[in-house]
């Protein structure tokens, strides 16, 4: 076989190579592809775009574009156990200091996301962002923390966040929460042996738990 026609077959390869893989982008970055890939969160996104579905479309597809090719970096054991006695720490104290708990949290889940490799918490919205392509399922209850921790506290009534606000707030936080500090899918054998999926790991929740006891 000459050389030219060797050269020639490596061309042609790599050219559909290079074809299969913008295909299968146009998929995931398509309508459909976009709606299985947010779920709640494209919905979340056309509702803020006033039900322009284009432009939300665009901006789902701009984060992918973004934010796609990021990879999550593995917590060391001891990072993990840090930042699970760090969630129960606030969560124990939200019954007594239920604003400083959330604002524990919210900080919390900047830096942990940060330490998996997304943006910093320093630019919320680009790290929420960033969030949404890879936990798209579970990144607004980190918005709804943020929006709690950031309501004014002197403010109307109406723009306060309420302790039961905050409770919710807190509660749909933790599935993000447990989705960042729990080991990726080839990690669990060796991490999560024994551990019930339920649990989230190391941190049994109640919702009881951030509520007064009654004496």
């Amino acid at each position: 076989m000459s050389t030219g026609l060797i050269i020639a077959i490596v061309i042609v390869a790599a050219v559909v190579v290079v074809a299969a893989l913008l295909a299968v982008r146009a998929r995931g970055s398509g309508p459909q592809g976009l709606k299985q890939r947010f779920g709640p969160e494209y919905e979340r996104t056309v509702a803020q775009h006033g039900g322009d579905t284009k432009a939300a479309e665009q901006e789902l597809a701009e984060r992918v574009q973004r934010h796609g090719g990021l990879h999550e970096r593995e917590l060391e054991p001891a990072e993990r156990e840090r930042y699970e006695a760090r969630w129960t720490t606030a969560q124990e104290h939200f019954v007594d200091s239920p604003r400083e708990s959330v604002a524990e949290i919210d900080l919390l889940l900047a830096e942990l996301a940060a330490d998996r490799g997304f943006p910093a918490g320093t630019d919320y919205e680009d790290q929420v962002a960033a969030l949404s392509v890879h936990h798209a399922d579970h990144v607004d209850g980190y918005r709804r923390v943020h929006r709690a921790v950031q309501a004014p506290v002197g403010g109307s009534p109406q723009s306060q966040a309420g302790t039961e606000e905050m409770r919710t707030a807190m509660i749909e936080a933790r599935s993000l929460f447990v989705d960042l500090v729990s080991p990726s899918s080839h990690e669990h054998g060796r991490h999560r042996a024994g551990v019930g999926a339920d649990t989230g790991g190391h941190l049994p929740w109640s919702a009881d738990q951030t509520r007064p006891k009654e004496s």
